[in-house]
């Protein structure tokens, strides 16, 4: 199978193929001046690959894409080829962080640079509205909560139309900020997307530089309090932590439902990345660590590819939490319903906004029956679902360009240009040795 990638040491767009080797997929391309690169992308066969194909609806109209000139990925801020409409963007605040994670995608705090004003951010806003939003946004860094006027950042965005704002946070200062954490609810924050790599606090030291269990607790209580949905965001190493999936599931179905799901990172190779090259978690492997770490309760075969981004970069599935008592034993002993079947069909970028915040926002419903509408009654449902997810962010060594032009999570860049996730930790971000083009 051909396709294009890039040189992971220049960058230089190279023709590359996905070859079947050993009963595993491959992707093998050759650099004129650097030599040859051959990279895991699929733990299976080819039949197996391609089944998880869930094929593509033709191509979206992706608003306010600009003509293309260098040819991907070199024209990002989107271009013309680009084949997906925009769902979410990631808004950096500041570089600033008061972790140093070994492992971070933003190289935070390497070099010192002047955050987002009030006014740039409400222009940022105003450009993406007029470019197909509003998206779901996505407050991050750097640490976001290290900036006072988060709140004000938020109901700047709720003024110009955005109604859709996510957390992206290590969670240090709400563990220990109550009143910070309100006030970002009141503003009109719908959900924390929480760095929670595991439910023991090695890993922690490894990845983040600190034993930090114990914040995370205290954050995740807080958001109880405040009825504040919460996902738990794993970044996944082999042999750090990938052996406590099924710990962390168990752990997020046991405080359903304010704790609205888990959404695993496997590592990429971009950033502050120090743990040396391994060979990396594809999408089948890991799909098996959650049916034996979760004793069968949760089986690979329950989950597809996602809706709206290109079939190879995430994994997905829903389920009904029918007895949500704590428990010692596993998650197999809890009753869970999958509420979606296997086999999935591409779907809007607009959807996916739409489904994204249902899944990960806590509602709340009517507190008596006979006050509870009909959307009420979903509403309580929706309450006791938990979704399973996975991305697996692309970098220079596995970039594939279908896959890039398929991408519906782009950064935003200080002038409010769109540029997707992968590309823009692989060769667009100022602050890291990455930037060569």
């Amino acid at each position: 199978m051909k396709t294009k990638s890039i040189c992971p040491v220049c960058f230089k767009v190279l023709s590359a193929e996905k070859i079947e080797r050993g009963g595993n997929i491959y992707l093998e391309k050759e650099c004129p001046e650097h030599g040859k690169f051959s990279v895991l992308i699929w733990e299976g066969d080819f039949a197996s690959y391609s089944s998880w194909n869930r094929g593509e609806n033709g191509r979206d109209a992706v608003a306010g894409a600009r003509r293309g000139e260098r040819g991907c990925p070199f024209d990002c801020g989107i271009c013309e080829t680009h084949k997906r409409a925009t769902c979410c963007v990631l808004l950096e605040l500041t570089q600033n962080c008061d972790l140093n994670c070994p492992v971070c995608f933003a190289s935070a705090n390497e070099i010192q640079t002047e955050d987002l004003s009030l006014n740039q951010i409400r222009n940022i806003y105003k450009k993406l509205l007029i470019n197909g939003g509003p998206y779901n946004i996505q407050l991050s860094g750097g640490e976001p909560t290290l900036r006072d006027d988060l709140p004000e950042i938020i109901q700047i965005g709720k003024e110009e139309g955005f109604s859709f704002f996510q957390l992206n946070t290590n969670g240090l200062r709400i563990a220990d900020d109550f009143d910070f954490l309100r006030k970002l609810k009141a503003a009109g924050l719908n959900t924390v997307f929480l760095q929670f790599d595991r439910v023991t606090d090695e890993p922690y030291e490894v990845l983040r530089g600190a034993p930090l269990l114990s914040q995370k607790l205290r954050a995740l209580e807080n958001c109880r309090k405040l009825a504040l949905g919460a996902v738990l965001v794993p970044t996944v190493v082999k042999g750090v932590n990938d052996n406590q999936i099924g710990g962390v599931i168990s752990f997020a179905a046991e405080r359903s439902p304010y704790v609205r799901g888990v959404h695993f990172q496997p590592a990429s190779f971009f950033g502050r990345y120090d743990l040396g090259y391994s060979e990396r978690t594809t999408i089948p492997a890991f799909l098996k660590k959650i049916e034996t770490q979760t004793a069968g309760a949760m089986k690979a075969a329950d989950f597809a590819a996602g809706g709206a981004e290109n079939s190879y970069c995430s994994f997905h599935a829903a389920y009904s939490i029918a007895d949500n008592s704590l428990a010692d034993n596993p998650i197999a002993d809890k009753k869970l319903k999958l509420l979606r079947p296997a086999a999935s069909s591409c779907c809007s970028s607009e959807n996916s906004r739409d489904s994204t915040a249902r899944r990960w926002e806590l509602k709340e419903v009517g507190c008596c029956a006979a006050e509870k509408s009909f959307d009420d009654f979903l509403l309580e449902f929706e309450r006791n679902v938990l979704t399973i997810s996975g991305m697996f962010f692309q970098d220079a060594y596995n970039m594939d360009l279908e896959r890039l032009q398929s991408c519906y999570i782009c950064e935003i860049t200080p002038e409010g240009d769109r540029i997707p996730f992968c590309a823009y930790n692989t060769l667009y971000r100022r602050n890291t040795k990455n930037i060569k083009i």
